[in-house]
C-alpha cells in the first residue's frame, strides 16, 4: 500500500490557490466530496475509477485517491491536488485489480492535508477494508473519544476515519453486519463506498442527504457514483439511486440489495438541485439542467425586470437559470462575463495586489455587450455577498446602465451541519440583512430571490423530500447543541 506524505504540498498553498486567487469561492457554499466504486473482474477498474472521479471533480478539488483490490490486499494511492495531478499512467498501471473505490475531496471535517485524503484503509483480523465518504457526521467527536479511550489510534482528523474504524471494530466475520451496526451508531449525512477483497458496498444514510447512484456497464458489471454525470463518461447506464438507509453490494454475481437501517425521512440536500451537482446529472428522476432552467422561468414570474435589455449568467452555475429567465421574460440571453476556468489549477501564490483584484482574476466583463444596457445578472446563490458586490461593480464599470440581480434560490440564512462547507450564521449576509439592505450593500439596481415554493415548482418534487435547512432553519436531523454553538451565532432577521 502506497504511503502518502503530508509534506508534498503545503495546506497553505492549497488555501492560496482556492481562496486568495479565486475569491469567488468565499461567496459560495463549497462543494462536498465525490465517491465512486466498481466491481469488475475483467475491466481496468483503476482507469474507470479515474474517469469517474474526473467527472466528479466539481465536488471537491483538494485531494483525490483510489483504492483497488489485489488478491487479499488493498492497494492505495492518494495525494493532494486535482484528479489529473494525482494520477498518471504509471500510477494507474500499479492499481490493477478487480474492484476499486475512489474519492475526490473538499474538506468539511478535518484540515486540508494528505493524511485526511481518502479512501481510508484499515486492517482487520478478517482482511483490509477501505472506505470513502461524502457527508458529515454530527456525533463524530463523541464516537472518536470513545474509541480512543478503548485504545484505538487515529491517523487523521476527519470524521470519515471514525466510520472506517467503527466498521473495523464491528467486523466479526460478517462485513454487512459490521456496516449495519455502524449505521446504527453514526448520525448525520453519509454516502459511502466500501471496499473489501470480496465486494464493493454502497451505503446511504437513512435521510438520503447525500446522493449515490447505481450504474451498469455494457459488460454487465455495476458501478456506484455520487452523481449520474460520471456514468455517461464511462459508458454506463443509470440503474437507480441507492435508497436512504439501504446497503447494496457489488460482487462477481452482480448487484445485491441488502437491508440497512429503516428509512427516516427522505431529505436530499436541495442545493444539489440548485447548483452543487453538475447540470447533466439526474436526481429523483429529474434532469438538473431542466429544473434549473425552470427556476429561472419561475424567477422571471416572481421578480420580472421590466425594460431590461439583456440577461447574463454568472458562469458557470448560473447559466441554466439565466436561460430560463430569458425565455420567460422574452429578454435576450447573452454573455456578459467571461470566466477563467483555470484559477484553481495553480499553487503559486499571487502578489498582494493581484489578490486585492480578487474577482477580476476570475471574471472579465464584455464591455461591448454591457455598455448602456439594463442588465439582468442571474446567479444561483448569495452566501456572504462579497463576490456579488464585486461583480455588480464590474458590470457598472463596464458601462451597464442598470444591474438587476436575480438569485435562483431563497436567501441563505442558516448554516449547514451536514457536509456543505458554509459560513457561520453571523457571516451569512441574509441572516443579518433584509433583501433591501443586501441590495444596497451589493450596489444593485434591484435584487430578487426565488422563493422556496418557486424552487419546488421548478424541481417538481415535493418539499417533504428535501433538506431545506439553509433556507428554512428546519433541520431534518437534530443538531447537538454544542455543535450548533459553533455556527449559530445569532437570531436571523425576520
Amino acid at each position: 500500500m502506497g504511503q502518502p506524505n503530508d509534506k508534498e504540498i503545503e495546506p497553505s498553498m492549497i488555501a492560496a490557490a482556492q481562496a486568495d486567487v479565486s475569491e469567488g469561492g468565499a461567496d459560495k457554499a463549497q462543494d462536498e466530496c465525490g465517491v465512486f466504486g466498481i466491481y469488475a473482474e475483467n475491466e481496468d477498474v483503476a482507469r474507470i475509477t479515474y474517469f469517474g472521479l474526473f467527472a466528479l471533480q466539481h465536488r471537491g478539488q483538494e485531494s483525490a485517491g483510489i483504492a483497488t483490490v489485489q488478491g487479499d490486499r488493498i492497494w492505495l494511492h492518494k495525494r493532494m491536488g486535482l484528479v489529473t495531478q494525482v494520477f498518471d499512467e504509471a500510477v494507474l498501471r500499479e492499481g490493477v485489480g478487480h474492484a476499486a473505490i475512489g474519492h475526490t475531496r473538499y474538506s468539511t471535517t478535518g484540515s486540508s492535508v494528505v493524511r485526511n485524503a481518502q479512501p481510508i484503509v484499515v486492517e482487520t483480523p478478517h482482511g483490509p477494508v477501505a472506505v470513502a465518504h461524502n457527508g458529515n457526521l454530527l456525533n463524530a467527536m463523541h464516537l472518536r473519544t470513545e474509541m480512543e479511550l478503548d485504545g484505538i489510534e487515529f491517523e487523521s482528523t476527519n470524521d470519515s476515519e471514525v466510520i472506517a474504524r467503527s466498521i473495523a471494530l464491528n467486523y466479526k466475520g460478517e462485513i454487512v453486519e459490521a456496516i449495519r451496526e455502524t449505521m446504527k451508531l453514526i448520525h448525520g449525512a453519509y454516502s459511502l463506498v466500501i471496499l473489501t477483497p470480496e465486494a464493493v458496498y454502497g451505503v446511504r444514510d437513512p435521510y438520503g442527504l447525500r446522493p449515490l447512484a447505481i450504474g451498469q456497464l455494457p459488460s454487465g458489471n455495476h458501478v456506484l457514483s455520487s452523481e449520474t454525470c460520471a456514468l455517461h463518461v464511462i459508458g454506463a447506464e443509470y440503474v437507480r439511486e441507492v435508497e436512504p438507509g439501504e446497503i447494496v453490494r457489488l460482487d462477481r454475481r452482480g448487484l445485491h440489495e441488502l437491508p440497512g437501517v429503516p428509512l427516516a425521512k427522505p431529505s436530499l440536500c436541495v442545493l444539489e438541485f440548485i447548483y452543487m451537482a453538475r447540470p447533466d446529472s439526474h436526481m429523483y428522476g429529474r434532469s438538473l439542467h431542466l429544473a434549473r432552467r425552470r427556476m429561472g422561468q419561475e424567477m422571471a414570474k416572481e421578480h420580472p425586470a421590466n425594460g431590461a435589455h439583456i440577461v447574463i449568467p454568472v458562469p458557470d452555475t448560473g447559466i441554466p437559470a439565466a436561460i430560463g429567465f430569458a425565455e420567460a421574460s422574452r429578454v435576450p440571453f447573452g454573455e456578459g462575463l467571461i470566466k477563467s476556468r483555470y484559477i484553481h489549477r495553480t499553487f503559486i501564490q499571487p502578489e498582494q495586489s493581484m489578490r486585492d483584484a480578487g474577482v477580476k482574476m476570475k471574471f472579465t466583463p464584455l464591455k461591448e455587450e454591457l455598455a448602456g444596457k439594463k442588465v439582468v445578472m442571474v446567479d444561483d446563490s448569495i452566501v456572504r455577498g462579497t463576490t456579488t458586490r464585486k461583480l455588480v461593480k464590474l458590470l457598472f464599470e463596464a458601462g451597464a446602465a442598470e444591474v438587476h440581480v436575480r438569485i435562483s434560490s431563497p436567501p441563505v440564512k442558516w448554516p449547514c451541519f451536514y457536509g456543505i462547507d458554509m459560513a457561520n450564521q453571523d457571516q451569512l449576509i441574509a441572516a443579518t440583512m433584509s433583501t433591501e439592505e443586501i441590495r444596497r450593500h451589493i450596489g444593485a439596481t434591484s435584487l430578487g430571490y426565488l422563493s422556496l415554493p418557486g424552487v419546488m415548482r421548478a424541481i417538481r418534487v415535493g418539499k417533504e423530500n428535501f433538506c431545506t435547512a439553509c433556507f428554512s432553519g428546519q433541520y431534518p436531523i437534530d443538531v447537538p447543541n454544542d455543535l450548533k454553538l459553533t455556527k449559530m451565532a445569532l437570531e436571523p432577521v425576520g
